[in-house]
């Protein structure tokens, strides 16, 4: 039970919530977007909130009305609080009680916004990770040409063949990754089963004359929802960590990114490590922008 008389907050009980409770989550979602200017959870969050046995899911209700909502998978949270309940400790609560579920489970805020660094400094958070969300207009700067190293072929998605390849390189890119590393064939199914999969925005460039794939470039196309447009996406480049140094890492964003001018896109978007300096100054280079900052939160050791 919460300190606030006012609402209470209580788990799903491990499993997806009921189809009311789902509907009013997403409810929320779509007018604290439309208020913030930005969407509160990721897109595997928002399809974690129905679908997912190992997602710890935590509501808060005054009364039969939902008002707030944290998911929590592999140690990362993610909170919602609808706009008309803001102010009230909600958003405080959600998120403590997610940060309780393991001494390692770090929040996030997406955009990092004044409301989110007021919780964070009133539960003594501090920032252990910032996402810089990029983005440069499709139609200019001009693109480089895409040259091809010798010795490199590059080619699109053929299919399921080319799976067992595909997962090799990106585990082995993302090691490291809290949410990229460790994909298994059900992480490549739920993707090529999308509704914005398309295998001709799904770059692989091989050694040539020979089935080695050396790194990937993924690209994603998102849909127009409401009053923001379609936009396009880097949404995955991982290179082999033992064919790193051969330029494949430029040769592979500039052909997706060609791509996506050519889907006649306004803008084209990528999200990359902050810490990542090389990365953020190729991406410059490209004429992408900073455009906001996700920072994921935890609590000081």
């Amino acid at each position: 039970m919460s300190s606030d008389p006012a609402f209470d907050v209580h788990s799903t009980d491990g499993g997806a919530p009921s189809s009311r409770v789902s509907y009013e989550v997403h409810q929320i979602l779509s007018r604290a977007t439309e208020v913030d200017g930005t969407a509160p959870l990721s897109e595997q969050a928002v399809k974690a909130v129905d679908d997912g046995d190992e997602v710890v899911r935590l509501v808060a209700t005054e009364g039969d009305r939902v008002v707030g909502y944290v998911g929590i998978t592999d140690g990362m949270a993610e909170a919602v609080v609808d706009p008309s309940a803001r102010g009230r400790g909600v958003g405080r609560e959600l998120v403590s009680r997610a940060l309780d579920i393991g001494s390692e489970t770090r929040i996030w805020a997406h955009g990092n916004l004044p409301a989110a660094q007021a919780v964070a400094a009133r539960l003594g958070l501090q920032v252990v990770r910032e996402l810089l969300q990029m983005r440069r207009a499709s139609a200019g700067p001009d693109l480089p040409d895409v040259v091809v190293p010798e010795g490199i072929s590059l080619r699109t998605y053929r299919g399921h063949q080319d799976d067992a390849e595909l997962l090799r390189v990106n585990n082995a890119a993302f090691s490291w990754h809290p949410e990229q590393g460790g994909w298994t064939d059900r992480d490549i199914d739920a993707r090529r089963d999308e509704s914005w999969f398309d295998p001709a925005g799904l770059f692989l460039a091989f050694e040539e004359g020979s089935d080695r794939l050396l790194g990937f470039h993924w690209t994603k196309v998102h849909p127009a929802e409401g009053s923001e447009p379609a936009i396009g996406e880097v949404y995955v480049v991982g290179i082999d960590p033992q064919s790193q140094g051969r330029g494949l890492g430029r040769v592979l964003t500039l052909a997706g990114l060609h791509y996506l001018r050519g889907r006649e896109l306004g803008q084209i978007m990528l999200y990359v490590e902050a810490d990542n300096t090389a990365a953020v100054h190729t991406y410059t280079k490209l004429g992408f922008e900073n455009y906001h900052v996700d920072a994921a939160y935890a609590r000081s050791s």
